[in-house]
């Protein structure tokens, strides 16, 4: 009878865990993943050749997705069971510059105004310098479930959280780079200088850099990593693009490390993925640790800020060129993430209220007004819903305002 009780109990203070839960603080979903070739492509997760795509995510999954596990025990005597937050296995890589993935809640992240959400990577610092260590910057880009399907889709808008260098002299905006998938059986050509390096001319790349020495090279192929760098299950393209936001490169040799050189690759000051050491605590804001990101950060393709209620999916991609002799190329990781505040409020926006205010009169028309001017923009701001921000707009507040 004693038996009977417990298990009653435990099924009772599960199913009350469960109707009761909110929505989860960490990654549920992994909607795409598109890795640039690389030294850990195929290994981070492990892949294999022709292995569906539906397979590789959701390896992804399993690799940065937390999930809700049950947790019994025994208390004096009676056996309670209760939900248990089992953070994310390991952690995937994003290959070269542009490779990506796009991720996702099982809730829209509402912004906050301060520090909503945290993607985590596993950047550290080098015992040489305060400057950095192992920093491999991803830009994070967001995007807005426009058409409600609940997948990325091209009826979507994107939007970059714009970085601590989003501006800076050096930054490359509308960049673009194509890898070329190399012949595996092909004699490989070592380095003469770097005995780390048994392939210099492994995989050929090109680009649009501004800098007439950036614009076209190889990825090399290095002893630690001997499999194949590119995607064993897009073995059937010849090529792949990826075009984004180029940051500067980070990295300096400082020095002899047994023979070989030692390379620190400097942090940015805040924005982007795998530039900071992840809190231990989870905690957004705390000196030397990545605090976060910000949904206020986000600005359209021009550069113009825009106003977001919320976001449904998140992008990350790697956001540097850059091959490091016996390190290899940088590549950023990404180790899971957490939603600050999961069980925010979606703000309640009535047709016509671009101002947020709750209220439809002349001043949605002048924000909206000053919207156009501007070249600003928001998803409220498409009060007609014809994909465009414009005059036709603003006539629609007027007719909704007359109503």
């Amino acid at each position: 009878m004693k038996k009977m009780r417990n298990i009653l109990l435990t099924a009772v203070v599960v199913m009350t865990a469960l109707t009761t839960w909110g929505n989860h603080p960490w990654l549920s979903r992994v909607y795409e993943y598109r890795p640039a070739p690389g030294q850990f492509v195929n290994t981070m997760p492990m892949c294999r050749v022709g292995e569906p795509t539906d397979s590789v995510l959701a390896r992804c999954h399993t690799a940065i997705c937390g999930y809700v596990d049950t947790v019994t025990q025994t208390i004096h005597g009676q056996t309670i069971t209760r939900i248990d937050t089992v953070w994310a296995e390991s952690m995937i890589t994003l290959g070269g510059y542009g490779g990506y993935v796009v991720v996702g809640f099982d809730h829209p992240v509402v912004n906050m105004h301060t520090w909503d959400f945290e993607i985590w990577g596993n950047a550290f610092y080098s015992d040489l310098t305060s400057a950095g260590g192992s920093c491999e910057p991803g830009i994070v880009m967001v995007g807005v479930d426009t058409d409600g399907d609940g997948v990325p889709s091209d009826g979507d808008k994107w939007y970059e959280l714009a970085g601590s260098d989003y501006n800076h002299s050096t930054t490359q905006h509308d960049y673009s780079i194509t890898y070329y998938r190399p012949d595996e059986g092909k004699q490989r050509t070592p380095s003469r200088v770097n005995p780390f390096l048994n392939d210099t001319t492994y995989i050929r790349w090109t680009s649009n850099d501004v800098n007439p020495d950036s614009t076209s090279g190889f990825m090399s192929r290095n002893t630690y990593h001997n499999q194949p760098y590119w995607p064993l299950w897009l073995q059937d393209e010849e090529s792949m693009t990826f075009a984004g936001t180029k940051l500067r490169c980070n990295a300096a040799n400082y020095g002899d490390n047994g023979g070989s050189a030692y390379y620190v690759l400097s942090y940015f000051d805040w924005g982007y993925v795998d530039n900071l050491p992840n809190n231990p605590d989870h905690l957004p804001d705390v000196e030397g640790y990545n605090p976060g990101f910000k949904i206020d950060w986000a600005v359209d393709e021009h550069g113009n800020h825009v106003n977001l209620t919320h976001i449904d999916f998140i992008k990350v991609y790697n956001a540097v060129n850059q091959y490091c002799g016996w390190l290899g190329e940088t590549s950023t990781e990404v180790a899971g993430g957490m939603d600050f505040h999961p069980d925010a409020v979606m703000p309640q926006t009535r047709p016509g209220d671009v101002n947020g205010d709750s209220e439809v009169n002349i001043s949605d028309v002048n924000a909206l007004l000053d919207m156009i001017l501007s070249g600003a923009s928001s998803p409220v701001a498409d009060v007609n819903v014809d994909g465009e921000v414009n005059i036709s707009d603003v006539n629609t507040v007027i007719d909704l305002i007359l109503q």
